[in-house]
């Protein structure tokens, strides 16, 4: 028996002086080192089960931290496996357990009573204050980690990893209105807005093409089944839908209505058929080949802002909250110019208002500024605050064939994303790069500016060069 463990384990009991610097020592060493209280001086069998338990939590902490600096994708992966997740949660609540019993058999090693009585107060309050911090962060972190795996399981898809083509990952995001009228009329959900994302897959850099709602004449490829049934295109004389100021937004719609049959895929995901359809769309053209969909829900959308916390947003001139045709002295709500701060409500309406002069074509410029203003505020520290929250909104708000098993490459290549900024590509009239004229496009020519926008030939070198 070491000389330590003779007077904890055997005291003076009648020295309150040393009873209470032995309470204060055990309750000290009971944080610091679970177990080991009661190694010292109680159950020595309970404490090295305890600081077993311990030693083993203080391993896997500094394993992952290593391997977070070392390898961040493989961590990334391993900590968003459902089964680690679920093993992860098992251990936390045992540990919140083990916590919990251990501090209440290290206040009854204590021996409160027998402490000098000006203490006794402060040596219970302190135990349990300390026994409820860290045994009930040990519950919430088993919380989160059950609300992370099933947010996962309903955001994500199971599948295999998929390799980047041309060395780019391309993925079609739409942003779709799940408005009560269309779904009770059997219409489903229809695409409100559609961008291509194209991420060089070492760098991360990322260019997004923004695809107007009345972009006319849409080819398919030819691997499309709906190339088939629109063989010259989808355009006004062709299909049911399409009209002079909306066209490509009602593939979503012809899709989920007439042609959800030919993607047999979209009910084993769970999002609507037409979804594909887009899919199929942005591929004919842009020429790009079109590896995965995210489908964000704009009411969900607003959930999401709100949970955040609401979003900054320097506002580039005065916008109305009204429909397109609105008179000026009619308008209900403004959004002033200058930096404001939006709620989910105000800052999914400036995002999607079509009020001003060029419609669509703002509203797209004004999409770009909320996605790269949300990207720019969400870091780990607010998230984690509102994590609850934000995990109910994220399940409604997306969707997405991303499968798990690429989340950690996708989350360290999102790191990169974010530190470099994004390039923004309109094919609109007023695109000065590549003005298009959304009813009768040139995409032969439009595709041929993409792949030189993407893949820039490499800086030549002369010989004579120094």
């Amino acid at each position: 028996m070491t000389s330590l463990e003779q007077p904890l384990r055997y005291p003076d009991l009648a020295s309150p002086t040393f009873m209470t610097r032995r309470a204060w020592w055990l309750v000290v060493v009971n944080v610091l080192f679970p177990g080991a209280a009661q190694v010292l001086a109680g159950n020595r069998r309970l404490g090295r089960f305890g600081m077993g338990a311990t030693l083993t939590a203080w391993a896997i902490v500094v394993l992952a931290l290593l391997l977070g600096v070392l390898w961040r994708p493989a961590l990334i992966s391993i900590v968003t496996f459902g089964p680690v997740l679920f093993l992860g949660q098992v251990l936390l609540v045992g540990y919140a357990v083990l916590w919990l019993v251990l501090t209440l058999d290290t206040l009854r090693l204590v021996r409160v009573i027998k402490t000098a009585p000006r203490a006794r107060a402060w040596i219970a309050v302190s135990a349990t204050v300390l026994m409820v911090f860290f045994s009930g962060t040990a519950a919430y972190a088993a919380f989160l980690t059950g609300g992370v795996n099933s947010a996962i399981s309903q955001i994500f898809t199971p599948g295999p990893s998929v390799e980047p083509i041309d060395g780019r990952y391309n993925f079609l995001v739409i942003g779709t209105d799940s408005d009560p009228q269309r779904e009770a009329e059997n219409m489903g959900m229809r695409s409100d807005t559609t961008q291509v994302i194209s991420v060089d897959a070492s760098t991360g850099a990322a260019t997004i093409i923004g695809l107007p709602r009345d972009l006319h004449d849409i080819p398919f490829p030819a691997a499309s089944p709906l190339a088939s049934v629109y063989p010259d295109g989808y355009t006004e004389s062709a299909a049911e839908y399409c009209v002079e100021s909306a066209c490509l937004n009602t593939i979503m719609t012809d899709v989920n209505m007439n042609y959800a049959d030919l993607y047999p895929q979209a009910a084993v995901d769970g999002v609507p058929a037409g979804v594909f359809g887009m899919m199929d769309a942005a591929s004919g053209v842009t020429g790009l080949p079109i590896q995965f969909y995210v489908v964000i829900d704009m009411p969900a959308l607003v959930t999401l802002i709100d949970a955040l916390g609401g979003v900054d947003i320097v506002v580039p001139e005065r916008t109305a909250i009204a429909e397109p045709g609105t008179a000026e002295e009619d308008v209900p709500e403004w959004i002033e110019s200058g930096p404001q701060h939006l709620d989910g409500y105000h800052a999914v309406m400036f995002a999607r208002t079509r009020w001003s002069g060029t419609g669509d074509y703002d509203r797209m410029v004004r999409q770009q500024l909320l996605q790269e203003s949300l990207l720019a505020q969400v870091n780990p520290g607010n998230v984690l605050a509102k994590f609850q929250d934000i995990a109910v909104a994220g399940t409604s708000l997306l969707k997405t064939n991303v499968p798990q098993t690429m989340l950690g490459y996708f989350v360290d290549l999102g790191v990169k994303t974010k530190s470099q900024p994004l390039t923004h590509i309109a094919l609109t009239p007023f695109d000065p790069s590549w003005p298009v004229d959304p009813l009768a496009p040139d995409y032969p020519g439009l595709q041929s500016y993409l792949q030189s926008a993407l893949f820039p030939p490499a800086p030549s070198t002369s010989p004579d060069a120094g």
